[in-house]
C-alpha cells in the first residue's frame, strides 16, 4: 500500500428501492442497507483538514441513494454494481468495496447480502 493510502467508511447507508424479482416487490419500495469503502489517497485532507481533499461522504451519500432509487433492480447483485459504479465516479476514489443487504426476503434468514469489488479502469 503506498503512502498515504486509507479508506473511507460508508456503513449501514440505508436506501429505499425496488429490489426483488417476485411480482409483490415490484410493487413498492424495500429498504437496502450498503457498507461502502472506498480506497483513496488521504495524503491531501491530512495535510489540509478541508473538505475539498477528500470524499464528500454527505453528497456520496445522497447521489448513491438517487441512484439506486431511480433505477428498479431485481438482484442486489445489481444494485451493489450500481452502487460501486456511482462511488467510482469520484475522481479521489481509487477502488471501492459495496456490501448490500437485504432483509425479509427468506422467513428465517436475518438478510441476504452480495459484496462486490470495483477499481477505477477495471469494466
Amino acid at each position: 500500500m503506498k503512502a498515504g493510502c486509507g479508506q473511507l467508511e460508508l456503513c449501514g447507508l440505508e436506501v429505499k428501492c425496488i429490489i426483488g424479482d417476485l411480482p409483490e416487490e415490484r410493487l413498492c419500495e424495500q429498504v437496502l442497507v450498503l457498507n461502502v469503502i472506498l480506497s483513496l489517497d488521504l495524503s491531501p485532507v491530512l495535510a489540509s483538514d478541508a473538505l475539498q481533499d477528500t470524499v464528500d461522504y454527505v453528497e456520496l451519500s445522497e447521489t448513491i441513494r438517487e441512484a439506486l432509487k431511480t433505477k428498479k433492480f431485481r438482484m442486489i447483485e445489481s444494485a451493489a454494481a450500481c452502487a460501486a459504479q456511482v462511488c467510482l465516479l469520484h475522481t479521489r476514489v481509487d477502488a471501492v468495496t459495496v456490501r448490500v443487504e437485504k432483509a425479509g426476503a427468506i422467513p428465517g434468514l436475518r438478510v441476504a447480502a452480495v459484496t462486490v469489488e470495483r477499481k477505477k479502469g477495471e469494466a
